[in-house]
């Protein structure tokens, strides 16, 4: 059934999306994709195109160049009909009148209002920031953090990164890549906790020592150093205590950098200005409409469905096709039940694949644990199994077996005979289960998008000849880029059965 808020009358009014980040700016792109004329009005508080979030530590590294990353040409909108307010942000909603405020004045009627305002960084409270940063310490959130940690680089000689979750590593990495030292402070008695198991966590510790970063953990960061000077204060280091206390006073690290991976927090504060229910994030149901108000929907990082806040882009864009769907009335059938969560980290040297319940041990028997670990190599491996599904996996150095791993937690499809299979392709002579030979059409290639081979197959069969072509119809590889090597694979395989002659 329908509701009112979804019905011709609202479409009539328009839609409304404010956010346009990864979450807002593929809704925008779907809903056009399925309804060329509805009244479709979006708000960016940044003044730049759209761009992909995910690659921010790549373009970090300096391995891609900031303009390469961006997800929507600014000519679009007008192509399209999208009245795109860039560098606009929304500063009040009046849910009454259904009318929407922007900081260039303007006042905007909809329809149906769709928050889509992400995260925005954690900043701990802690002396030294009393004022704002000081010069030197840099959240890392957004391309313009980007930018002004590469330009703080550049002058540095050491740099301390607060948080040793994904972006912290992700951070770390790219900043030893530009020739600093590099020191990585993380509370938690190992890194990327939430992922990871302390195993998982020792072993990525050791290959980040290879590449020249050095990890503390449970450690808390107790103030930044400051000194005041003509342009301003500016961060000279790092107070560290242990989380207990104790000793004959706090550490000091030097620093010419200090990057703050300290974690995000929803951005719901428009939201619950403007009397919506909020939690942790925007209260949806599986038509992700806010249980306050029909009128109102949310996705991404800002919106939370069954009490779980999504931080990845999968289900981001996951979302934004549902509710496309909805909206436009393509599917009156769509609903978002919520997501598996698989963290990719690829930054060079750093290949590692996290899914599910990776935090099990022996003392539960009910579930069968596997292990592999190398850790002269770098290597890591654990699958989590229950009732003959997995339920959790760590890849970390060598993942080779990533997309048979994700198949089998995202189907909860039974496992192989041999188990030894879902860390080592080929064993036995078998050709591993994601080669192209061996993948049904039906697997999915691309998690970020949900892709499948089969679609993958039939863009080949279309015209497409290569993996960029692919990636520009399906939009495979565009997300995380952890499938781009299969990608290539399955366009390379149909190429050598397309010059296999017949007969």
């Amino acid at each position: 059934m329908i509701s009112e808020a979804d019905g011709p009358a609202a479409r009539s009014r328009g839609i409304v999306v404010v956010g346009n980040g990864m979450a807002g700016s593929r809704l925008v792109s779907e809903i056009r994709a399925r309804d060329p004329r509805v009244p479709l009005t979006v708000f960016g508080a940044e003044p730049r195109q759209p761009y992909n979030r995910v690659l921010l530590s790549n373009v970090l590294a300096g391995v891609t160049g900031p303009d390469q990353i961006g997800l929507v040409d600014p000519a679009w909108y007008e192509a399209s009909g999208v009245d795109a307010r860039l560098g606009v942000e929304v500063v009040g909603i009046d849910r009454r009148a259904r009318v929407v405020h922007g900081s260039d004045g303007s006042a905007v009627p909809y329809g149906t209002l769709v928050m889509a305002t992400g995260s925005s960084s954690l900043v701990p409270p802690i002396p030294g920031t009393e004022d704002g940063l000081p010069g030197g310490a840099v959240t890392f959130r957004t391309l313009d953090d980007c930018s002004a940690i590469i330009d703080a680089a550049a002058g540095a000689r050491r740099a301390v990164v607060i948080g040793g979750g994904l972006l912290g590593i992700e951070a770390a990495r790219g900043l030893v890549g530009r020739g600093l030292e590099v020191t990585v402070v993380h509370l938690a008695g190992h890194l990327m906790e939430r992922q990871l198991d302390p195993g998982a966590g020792k072993v990525l510790a050791r290959t980040l020592s290879r590449l020249g970063i050095r990890a503390r953990v449970e450690v808390n960061v107790t103030a930044l150093r400051v000194v005041r000077e003509a342009s301003g204060p500016r961060v000279t280091g790092v107070e560290l205590a242990a989380p207990g206390g104790g000793g004959d006073g706090p550490e000091a690290l030097d620093a010419d950098l200090v990057v703050l991976a300290c974690g995000v927090r929803p951005e719901v504060g428009m939201a619950r200005a403007a009397g919506l229910e909020v939690d942790r994030g925007i209260v949806v149901d599986e038509m992700l409409r806010s249980v306050s108000d029909p009128s109102v929907r949310a996705i991404g990082e800002c919106s939370q469905y069954g009490g779980t806040v999504y931080g990845l882009v999968a289900p981001a864009w996951e979302q934004a096709t549902v509710l496309a769907d909805l909206l436009t009335g393509a599917d009156a059938r769509a609903r978002f039940t919520g997501a598996r969560q698989i963290t990719r980290l690829k930054a060079a040297s750093v290949d590692l694949v996290a899914m599910g319940e990776t935090h099990h041990g022996d003392d539960d028997p009910g579930v069968e644990v596997i292990q592999f670990a190398d850790a002269s190599r770098g290597t890591y491996k654990k699958v989590t199994i229950r009732e003959d599904r997995v339920i959790g996996a760590i890849l970390l150095g060598e993942t080779s077996t990533a997309g048979t791993l994700t198949q089998l937690y995202d189907r909860a499809a039974p496992l192989p005979a041999d188990r030894l299979s879902l860390f080592f392709p080929g064993i036995g002579g078998a050709q591993p289960a994601d080669s192209p030979v061996r993948m049904p059409d039906a697997a999915t290639v691309c998690q970020c998008n949900n892709v499948t081979k089969g679609q993958i197959r039939a863009c080949w069969e279309k015209g497409a000849r290569t993996a960029d072509e692919v990636a520009a119809r399906t939009r495979a590889s565009t997300g995380c880029g952890g499938c781009r090597d299969a990608l290539e694979g399955i366009v390379a395989w149909l190429g050598e059965q397309d010059s296999v002659p017949a007969g």
